[in-house]
């Protein structure tokens, strides 16, 4: 699978593009503004892009209006075939938000609902009781998302609603020749619904990846050969950043062992789950850390762990963004153009590696040493092994553990390094080391 060896990248386009908080209007193509940043996706090291929602929605795009017309606010259908092609042109992948669990009020079979009642052949769409009332007095009661009800959820056991997705993905891949789609919520998609878009979408497009939203609980229960390729990995995105918070690396690598280690009851060995560490719905990650430096620190480890990287648009320069009860437009701003600094040239270097390692996109996971403060892991396979070395101190360690070997390449930085009488690692560095075998 494809997906298994890419750097993700993703974009809010409606936060991306400067476009009013509210739908409706004329088409304006925004859109293309992501064309425009082609150059600096391609050297980064971007393979596909993740889009938040695109399609017409009442505000932030989960709300969705219809899945078959691309927001105006960001441009029409041609408008968006166009930034895909180039996309693809580029060697860029095009995964999009697949927001199945509910849509919003303005979604127009339920604006059908609401004038007929009764008499709409779309009551069965939705999870409705006219034997109550809803807070907009609709005259009628329905189920909206965990008590939002801005968000009306979508009865996915009902087979004309499956066929109107299904129709609408495949108008997807016809006209935009997309490659995917990350489900928004997952955890609450029925599992039967799961199955069925296996396999219509693998019909459909054989190498089509699904990646599911999913915060907690066993990932297992969705993430298999009958559902989903993977899954966002909630538990290691609090680790990750927590670890340095807290100058406990045992922390992340406690998780990553539970994960992904060695032993038999290791939960998800094998699997590519999604590794972040911000995304349009949490603090970035320059926000949340205590100290900047540990900024290459973490996407040191984000490209080191098991799982595909999937980075945020802003964040590889160190853009700043707080999340704040009520409101999260400061996670999605809109920036002029691209900035490049020392960090970037850092997380391309890191992606160039990850890219061109398959110990780093599919190797077994081990730690040699752990302190809190430092860890080397292991990332193996039978023709590769890459120890990923971490100094989140800010004075310079000597690691002295069994290499088995005697030396090896920094992938990052292309240097040859030496271990013998034990391996410097500077302050705040993470190295990729390719041993011999």
């Amino acid at each position: 699978m494809w997906a298994y060896e890419s750097v993700f990248y993703q974009i809010y386009p409606i936060g991306f593009c400067g476009a009013p908080r509210t739908g409706g209007g004329e088409p304006q193509n925004r859109i293309q503004k992501v064309a425009g940043w082609r150059g600096h996706l391609e050297k980064l090291g971007v393979d596909a892009i993740y889009f938040s929602p695109v399609f017409s929605s009442d505000s932030h795009g989960y709300d969705t209006r219809d899945f078959r017309v691309i927001d105006s606010r960001l441009g029409t259908n041609e408008d968006f075939a166009a930034v895909c092609q180039a996309l693809h042109d580029s060697g860029i992948r095009v995964v999009l938000d697949g927001v199945f669990n509910h849509v919003g009020r303005g979604f127009w079979a339920f604006r059908d609902v609401q004038e007929k009642k009764w008499d709409s052949p779309y009551k069965d769409w939705f999870h409705i009781s006219f034997d109550g009332n809803s807070n907009y007095n609709d005259g009628f009661w329905y189920e909206g998302w965990e008590g939002h009800f801005e968000l009306v959820k979508l009865n996915l056991k009902n087979p004309a609603v499956k066929a109107h997705i299904f129709d609408c993905i495949r108008g997807w891949v016809e006209q935009f020749d997309i490659d995917g789609l990350r489900l928004d919520v997952a955890y609450l998609l029925d599992h039967d619904f799961l199955r069925e878009l296996r396999l219509f979408t693998e019909q459909l497009k054989p190498d089509f990846v699904l990646i599911g939203e999913i915060l907690h609980g066993d990932y297992n229960q969705i993430v298999n050969d009958q559902m989903l390729h993977s899954c966002t990995n909630y538990e290691c995105y609090k680790g990750l950043y927590s670890s340095l918070n807290s100058m406990n690396l045992f922390e992340i690598t406690h998780s990553l062992m539970r994960q992904f280690g060695p032993e038999p009851w290791t939960l998800y060995k094998g699997k590519h789950l999604v590794s972040f560490v911000d995304n349009h719905d949490v603090t970035r990650a320059a926000s949340i850390l205590n100290n900047p430096n540990h900024l290459p620190v973490l996407y040191g480890m984000l490209f080191g762990m098991p799982g595909i990287p999937c980075l945020y648009y802003g964040s590889e320069w160190g853009a700043e963004g707080h999340k704040t009860p009520g409101s999260d437009d400061s996670l999605r701003p809109c920036f002029d153009a691209p900035v490049w600094n020392h960090l970037t040239d850092t997380i391309a270097a890191m992606a160039k590696a990850h890219r061109q390692s398959r110990a780093l996109c599919y190797g077994d996971f081990r730690h040699l040493l752990l302190t809190n403060r430092q860890a080397i892991w292991e990332r193996k396979t039978p023709d590769e092994r890459v120890l990923v070395a971490i100094n989140a101190d800010s004075e310079p360690y000597t690691a002295h553990f069994d290499a088995q070997s005697g030396t090896a390449i920094d992938l990052i930085t292309g240097q040859p390094h030496d271990f013998g009488g034990g391996s410097e690692l500077p302050p705040y560095s993470v190295a990729f080391w390719k041993t011999e075998r």
